[in-house]
């Protein structure tokens, strides 16, 4: 980083962090939010440059010297300045979260990063190939669009069906192997669409992160698998005519045995899921180890990033393998412009097939009678609108994406978050009432909790970051989002007042299990009421504070191309069949016509699997 923006960054690092020049790894910190910056979107990546250039423009205004130019008791004065100052704290708070990002790779780095005491094992085999080297126009039975939860097992179904399957991922294929030679921030960016930065405009924006590599988010989440609950799947087939839902309890056995779903032994959970459990032991509330689909875990806390030990059966070592036992071949690198439509069939609109683009521009072809449409929630929805399929208004619609939010503990022993599963613990207290706690915690910087302060106030709670516990909970929310756009995705989320008490109810109740557990101080992520040293003062600093204020981001899109039984509400049937189209399949979370109330990969599996199926069988009918 050279130049003027070098020397801004520079600045805003050393003021952000009260760096005093005495720990080498601050010095490199620049370089890495460069890196971090780079891999955003244009649209973020200037959004933060400019708010770092405003955060330097008042300190020239102030002093008459940039941030880079001033000594340390001059940042520290202009810092407290801007954080007293209600309108620019938000901006303040937006630029520690890539800086702490950068910070908490760059410290572990330097300290060392704890090695694998493990050898990766090898994946099983996969018949990948680059887009590049796919020719120009070919045949298939059927051409599946994502290779995610719902892509993957619809490919697997059909390639066992004796289809001659393609699945196409706009990302690239890694192995496990891989993850264990590169530190977590290195992998981000290439793991995730727009580094991690995708946002959803609104009161509040939401951060909304989604995968994008062969196995999908899958290979990024969490490995939480919840089945699908009782009442919701009534209340899918009752209230929306999902027909889906019948026979789902059975699919859902067949991905867990698939995934080897199982309860995380106490042994490899750390510290953070540990006082989690004594937290809701000492008030009487439900808590238990999670069910997750990592056999063999070694605890590295790096589900996010690509588990480095192989443990965590995300489906580009479940399912995707299978499939191509059966014949199935992936596509990676390949962008998909369009699904073609024979329009002048008889019987009515056809697809055709797919016209891919390259990373080179140049596009190709695969001609078939069955397009899977399985790119997720947020991306299939521009997809059809491409293709000429988007005209139902329901299309986009119906977005529901789990608001989540984060509270941390300080305890006086270290805690080391970081050592253990990261998502390890469910509190299932509240889930009556809309609110599902986890034990979360992820690598240093990489969680949606951000600490407080700025200067050296921030520089004191990330050299106690040890000693913190987090919590994250998410909340079943109303449809009060939509995805527009054709070639680029614009996402609109507008918190629904009912799921903003919800998140707050959320925060109170993270705080009192972190008390409960012992923690000396609860830090609630909000700037103006950052802490608190028992229940009762939590209760009192949140007691002015609206859910807009808090730090929310989100994991679980889904029902923007919703499968039911009214042609007027819903842009699919409820087999997951497109209207309007022969042999266009829905077949990802965006089919799902209500919130699951859970992670939902287990759901978008086994619903993915019943349409390819139900498919299958009136192809053998036809």
């Amino acid at each position: 980083m050279t130049g003027d923006s070098g020397r801004t960054a520079a600045g805003l690092v050393a003021a952000l962090l009260a760096d005093d020049g005495r720990q080498p790894w601050t010095a490199r910190v620049p370089d890495r939010l460069d890196g971090v910056l780079a891999s955003m979107p244009a649209p973020a990546r200037a959004g933060l440059r400019g708010a770092a250039a405003a955060v330097d423009g008042y300190a020239l205004a102030r002093t008459g010297r940039r941030l880079a130019a001033l000594g340390s008791e001059e940042r520290e004065r202009v810092m407290a300045e801007l954080g007293a100052r209600p309108a620019l704290a938000p901006v303040l708070d937006l630029l520690k979260v890539p800086v702490l990002l950068a910070a908490g790779t760059e410290r572990l780095v330097h300290e060392g990063v704890r090695g694998l005491s493990f050898a990766p094992p090898d994946d099983p085999p996969l018949d990948c190939v680059p887009a590049g080297q796919w020719p120009v126009r070919t045949t298939a039975d059927a051409v599946v669009i994502g290779s995610g939860a719902g892509g993957a097992m619809a490919a697997r179904t059909l390639a066992r069906a004796g289809l001659r399957t393609v699945v196409l991922e706009e990302g690239h294929h890694h192995s496990t192997a891989s993850f264990g030679r590169r530190a977590p921030l290195d992998r981000f960016a290439e793991l995730y669409r727009d580094g991690g930065a995708t946002v959803a405009a609104g009161r509040p924006p939401l951060l909304l992160p989604t995968g994008r590599a062969v196995g999908g988010t899958t290979l990024v989440n969490s490995g939480t698998c919840y089945r699908t609950p009782d009442h919701v799947l009534d209340r899918w087939r009752t209230a929306f005519g999902f027909g889906l839902a019948d026979g789902m309890p059975e699919r859902l056995d067949e991905v867990e045995r698939t995934l080897r779903v199982a309860t995380q032994p106490l042994d490899v959970l750390g510290n953070n899921g540990l006082l989690a459990l004594t937290g809701a032991e000492r008030l009487g509330w439900r808590a238990a180890p999670l069910r997750r689909n990592a056999p063999g875990c070694k605890g590295s806390c790096q589900c996010v990033v690509g588990c480095p030990a192989g443990a965590k059966q995300s489906v580009q070592l479940s399912v995707l393998p299978d499939a191509c036992v059966a014949g199935a071949r992936i596509v990676t690198g390949a962008r998909v412009r369009r699904v073609l439509v024979d329009t002048d069939r008889p019987g009515g609109p056809r697809a055709a097939g797919v016209r891919v683009r390259r990373a080179d521009g140049s596009e190709l072809e695969i001609l078939s009678p069955l397009v899977v449409v399985a790119a997720g929630a947020l991306q299939s929805p521009p997809l059809l609108r491409r293709s000429g399929l988007g005209s139902h208004p329901g299309v986009g619609r119906n977005l529901r994406v789990h608001p989540a939010t984060s509270v941390a503990g300080r305890f006086a022993e270290p805690v080391t978050a970081w050592e253990g599963v990261l998502q390890s613990v469910g509190v299932e207290e509240l889930h009556g009432r809309g609110v599902l706690i986890e034990a979360t915690a992820t690598p240093p910087g990489m969680g949606s909790f951000v600490l407080p302060g700025v200067g050296r106030e921030l520089r004191r709670e990330l050299d106690g970051a040890d000693r913190l516990a987090t919590l994250g909970a998410m909340v079943a929310d109303r449809p009060s989002g939509s995805v527009h756009g054709r070639d680029r995705t614009l996402i609109r989320y507008d918190l629904d007042p009912r799921d903003a008490g919800r998140l707050l109810t959320a925060v109170r109740a993270m705080g009192r299990l972190l008390f409960a557990a012992g923690a000396e101080e609860v830090l609630t992520g909000i700037p103006r009421a950052p802490k608190a040293r028992n229940p009762l003062e939590l209760d009192e600093v949140l007691s002015g504070v609206t859910a807009r204020q808090l730090h929310l981001s989100a994991f679980h899109p889904t029902g923007t191309v919703a499968g039911g039984g009214d042609p007027a509400r819903f842009p699919a049937d409820g087999q997951g069949r497109l209207r309007g189209v022969e042999g266009v399949l829905i077949a990802d979370a965006s089919l799902l016509p209500g919130c699951p109330e859970v992670n939902p990969q287990l759901s978008v599996m086994a619903a993915a699997s019943g349409a390819a199926d139900a498919q299958v069988r009136r192809s053998a009918r036809a």
